[in-house]
């Protein structure tokens, strides 16, 4: 058997993916991320009013986001570039979605964000991202690099490198 295969032949296509996010407020946390990140907030509104419409969805599960019906426990966002679903709203590439849990953040992060802001961008990247509403926790510079460690509305920490 032939090590040489082309993967088109015998790979498994790539797993669709998206990394959720625990919030008290998913809307507030998306509201940031998706202007942190230049991506867009998913617009769910027509799969929300046909849910809302086959009573496959309570009313209470729901509030009004920027105008528009939208789940009220969770929210994406995605890059502006990707494919979406146009009947659901939901995203088909890079995602966050943020799902609202009771319990407030206790510990450090397991998984975080990177930010890549660019050559020379770091200090501008850094001012922009606090006047969304992050805080700087500190400014490492050791010798493998450089960057800001960061932290967002709800203390979920990333880094601006």
């Amino acid at each position: 058997m032939s090590t040489n295969t082309p993967a088109s032949a015998s790979a498994p296509a790539p797993l669709h993916w998206k990394l959720e996010i625990d919030a008290a407020d998913p809307h507030t946390q998306a509201d940031f991320w998706a202007a942190a990140l230049h991506y867009e907030a998913e617009d769910n509104s027509a799969l929300v009013e046909r849910l809302l419409s086959f009573g496959a969805l309570p009313g209470q599960a729901t509030v009004e986001y920027h105008g528009r019906p939208a789940f009220r426990d969770l929210i994406a966002v995605r890059h502006p570039d990707d494919p979406y679903d146009p009947d659901t709203g939901t995203g088909l590439g890079r995602r966050l979605l943020f799902q609202r849990v009771p319990e407030a953040k206790t510990v450090k992060n397991r998984l975080h964000i990177d930010v890549h802001a660019g050559d020379g961008r770091r200090a501008d990247e850094v001012a922009r991202l606090r006047a969304l509403g992050a805080r700087v926790l500190r400014e490492v510079k050791e010798p493998g690099g450089e960057w800001v460690l960061m932290a967002d509305p709800e203390d979920n920490e990333f880094c601006v490198v």
